[in-house]
């Protein structure tokens, strides 16, 4: 099932998908994609495919035997890991398990009214060292974060990451609700200090809008992206596009590639906005839209210092390693002034 104007390609090999991915990456504005069966011809798909149990087999076979994290929550949340109803508690618990009891609760609750459970972005050299070697995707010179997600039907509420990501369906199937970054405030972002797993998410409900409490998503569904994916499918999720998430089977198991198209040096975009919000968010309305305008001009406008000469640009010219660490310096004793 696909819709919403998403550009799909079939039977590409793994190289042609990442090229096209990098090449749609440095878009000025980049779209996601969809590759059907391109990595159909990994052993852990081709296990999956044969059956449940012959997943965890073959995952069983790499594992380290180390300490993972899951996730789990009672089956009258029907597998959404979100708030209780006050946003102040998760309606979820952490436990601190191993892979082959993950794969034992998997195989052996199976009923549509057992509880939900989910073990979430688990780097996968740490967890299953090896099984790279075997099911992996040519990434040239990305360097990616390389994690695995495992666990039975589950709803991860929308949200964005700022890396770009590749996310391969190994086992299962996930349906995937994408929204360009420009929705946000038609998809409700939830409190910032208090989240269920480390990113704001969307406090709509996807199985039952309430357009009472939360009008504009209308607005946000009339540009939302769908698309459900089976084993040996992978998706191009480009930064910071929102994506909700639903795992439909009771084994699902996806690998995803994550990277930055930025150096880690020039620090992460949230730790400015965390600083906005302190600095600039509760001042009084005139001076915000003119700090609006100046962010505009010195953060988001292209060319907009051509006017002055290269040599006395200084940080509003190209950033390296040394002027990261200046600029550093100076807000660290900013703030500690």
């Amino acid at each position: 099932m696909l819709n919403g104007h998403i550009k799909a390609y079939s039977n590409l090999t793994a190289q042609e998908m990442v090229a096209i991915v990098i090449a749609q990456s440095k878009e000025r504005v980049p779209q996601p994609l969809v590759f059907k069966n391109a990595v159909k011809d990994w052993p852990i798909v081709v296990a999956a495919n044969h059956s449940d149990g012959a997943f965890c087999d073959y995952l069983k076979h790499f594992d380290a035997g180390v300490g993972v994290y899951a996730y789990q929550c009672e089956a009258k949340y029907k597998g959404r890991f979100f708030y209780t109803s006050s946003h102040t508690q998760k309606n979820f618990s952490q436990v601190k398990t191993h892979l082959k009891d993950i794969f034992c609760q998997l195989l052996n609750q199976r009923s549509e009214n057992q509880p939900s459970l989910y073990m979430g972005s688990t780097t996968l050299g740490y967890c299953l060292p090896n099984l790279q070697q075997e099911n992996n995707l040519p990434m040239l010179e990305l360097a990616p974060l390389v994690s695995i997600w495992l666990g039975n039907q589950s709803e991860v509420a929308a949200h964005y990451d700022v890396p770009d990501n590749i996310a391969c369906v190994v086992a299962g199937k996930r349906q995937f609700t994408l929204f360009e970054p420009q929705l946000i405030d038609c998809l409700y972002p939830g409190p910032i200090d208090f989240t269920p797993a480390g990113q704001v998410v969307s406090m709509v409900d996807f199985s039952k809008p309430d357009y009472v409490k939360h009008p504009k998503f209308k607005t946000a569904l009339e540009g939302a992206k769908f698309v459900e994916l089976a084993p040996g499918d992978a998706i191009y999720i480009p930064s910071m596009w929102w994506h909700h998430v639903k795992s439909t089977e009771s084994i699902n198991g996806l690998i995803n590639y994550w990277w930055r198209q930025s150096e880690a040096y020039l620090g992460l975009p949230t730790d400015a906005l965390l600083h906005a919000i302190l600095s600039v968010g509760h001042l009084p309305s005139a001076q915000k839209q003119a700090y609006k305008a100046v962010f505009d001009h010195y953060v988001f406008s292209d060319n907009a210092h051509s006017h002055i000469n290269q040599d006395a640009l200084g940080s509003l010219g190209e950033i390296d390693e040394e002027m990261a660490r200046k600029l550093r310096w100076q807000i660290i004793q900013k703030l500690n002034s």
